[in-house]
């Protein structure tokens, strides 16, 4: 007999089952991103919002399936990352719509069909231009087709493999939607990480739990810390002797913890293993852990206990400033140069890193002002700090739709601290879309876009999210690119160089530009970016 109902120890697996396979998968995700530049994030981002989604649910001890599912989509809306990213914390937040009513603690075949169309709704009230051919058409098409086959489910499995294999059907056919991909030849890889989500739902209700197969943690760092930033209080360290070492496996033991809290280190030297980890559950760690050995050293400080004598030693705050601006930047010599253009606070990340939602609502707080104007520099930013903006209530919060780095740095000429907040945004956006932006970075496949033919290896030159020249020579590649933006009325051209960038490659910029455009002003920052090689604004 299939499972028939869905109590709150199962829906605890089948989300977390869910997350783990799409953090299992993510590589393969972000491969399928239509642009192929080095820094594909879908999968990374979807990933990183599911697991911060999972990490609260981990630490939620209610047996509420409701309450349960609330801190689920509470713990994914702070974590959204990208819009893929901010798209499914939508989703998971449906889920909850769909639930907080329920009058018994465990879902039917019919609470489940509703949860899913929930879904759907929710996810696509996030967006205010739906494009289908993406996930947002994954999500619909495959609650749809459930719901209009839904007499002939008497199983969740059945309900659920359904679902599943329409949100398959569905995914193939999104190049026949999107031309964009079609011509790039992959398909939406926002919805590949919805199906990859969905796929590990319906393993875990076959039985099959899935193991993390790289936790991506960094050791913890020392540094100061504030209450506001906690959200593992306990720092837990420990020395413990294996009781059986030949049969211990330490990709178990951190599979197992990497739920539980965040900075984990485990690290084994013979039958010894030492471990450190960020967790609210602290009993759970020792449970954990002590099936493999015995503590010989075992110690556990309270994190939030520190910080609020740190707190109380600070001085008390200064009172809200009228204006401040939060930055979304990478590379060392970027965020220095729009720091020493009046940004209060950058946020490290963008092109390699998008921002969480919470990442912006604890930089607003920072910031500590009236007014705050957000520039993302990048598209795939700007829903996660729409999203912050909606759950800082004691600031006036604003954002720039600023799509490149390029934009974003010219918007800050038009930046008046003496004017109102309408004011600033209005001419800052104008500024924004006065640019014109320009990329040089390199391909890590073979495709073909917007007739552009590109082989793995090349650099591209692109301009406004388009890719409009591919070359094997980084030199050939930024004089073409180079002769297609720069105009007769161009004035202004800024130059951010990437760490790749030496003396000689820069020392030419001048005499490129001039050849193209003889009263052009040729500007050079060293923005010691990864990955791209050239930044560009003309202005």
């Amino acid at each position: 007999m299939g499972v028939i109902s869905i109590d709150v120890a199962l829906f605890k697996k089948m989300v977390t089952n869910g997350a783990i396979n799409l953090k299992n998968n993510h590589a393969e995700v972000d491969l399928l991103n239509v642009f192929p530049v080095p820094d594909g994030d879908t999968g990374t981002n979807m990933s990183m919002t599911a697991i911060s989604g999972i990490r609260e649910l981990e630490n939620c001890e209610s047996s509420s399936i409701v309450e349960a599912a609330k801190v689920l989509s509470r713990g994914c809306l702070m974590g959204a990352r990208g819009n893929s990213g901010v798209i499914l914390s939508q989703f998971f937040r449906g889920l909850y719509v769909g639930i907080k009513e329920l009058q018994h603690n465990y879902l039917t075949i019919d609470d489940l069909m509703a949860c899913l169309e929930s879904g759907r709704k929710i996810a696509y009230k996030a967006v205010m231009e739906p494009v289908e051919g993406t996930i947002l058409t994954v999500v619909r098409v495959s609650a749809e087709k459930t719901r209009e086959n839904f007499e002939k489910f008497t199983t969740i499995e059945e309900l659920l493999e359904f679902y599943l294999a329409s949100a398959i059907e569905t995914l193939n056919d999104t190049p026949n939607l999107l031309p964009v991909l079609k011509e790039a030849g992959v398909v939406d890889s926002g919805g590949a990480g919805f199906v990859k989500i969905i796929e590990g739902m319906v393993m875990a209700l076959r039985g099959e739990i899935l193991e993390v197969q790289d936790t991506d943690v960094k050791k913890p760092e020392v540094q100061a810390i504030n209450v506001e930033d906690i959200k593992y209080f306990y720092s837990i360290n420990y020395e413990l002797e294996l009781k059986k070492p030949d049969q211990f496996e330490i990709r178990e033991l951190k599979a197992a913890l990497s739920l539980v809290g965040e900075n984990l280190s485990v690290e084994r030297d013979n039958n010894i293993v030492k471990t450190h980890i960020n967790t609210n559950r602290p009993g759970r760690v020792i449970d954990i852990s002590q099936k493999q050995g015995e503590f010989q050293v075992l110690t556990i400080e309270n994190l939030k206990y520190q910080a609020k004598k740190q707190e109380m030693e600070a001085e008390k705050p200064s009172p809200k400033k009228p204006f401040g601006l939060i930055a979304v930047c990478f590379g060392e010599g970027i965020s220095q140069t729009f720091r020493d253009l009046g940004v209060d606070y950058v946020i490290e990340g963008g092109q390699t890193m998008n921002p969480s939602t919470e990442a912006f609502v604890e930089a607003i707080k920072k910031v500590n002002a009236e007014n705050v104007i957000i520039i993302p520099n990048n598209s795939n930013v700007i829903m996660a700090a729409n999203q912050a903006k909606g759950l800082v209530s004691d600031t006036n919060v604003e954002v720039l739709k600023a799509k490149t780095m390029a934009q974003g740095y010219v918007s800050l000429v038009n930046y008046n601290p003496e004017a109102t907040l309408e004011e600033n945004m209005a001419a800052m956006q104008a500024q924004v879309e006065s640019v014109t932006s320009g990329e040089i970075t390199y391909s890590i496949r073979d495709t073909e876009i917007g007739g552009v033919k590109i082989q793995s290896g090349d650099y591209m030159g692109i301009s406004n999210g388009e890719i409009l020249v591919s070359t094997k020579e980084k030199s050939v590649c930024l004089k073409e690119l180079l002769k297609k933006i720069i105009k007769e009325d161009s004035e202004i051209i800024t130059f951010f160089l990437g760490a790749d960038i030496t003396e000689e490659e820069a020392d030419a910029l001048e005499d490129i530009c001039t050849e193209l455009n003889p009263s052009i002003d040729v500007e050079v920052v060293d923005g010691k970016q990864e990955i791209y090689s050239y930044i560009i604004a003309v202005e």
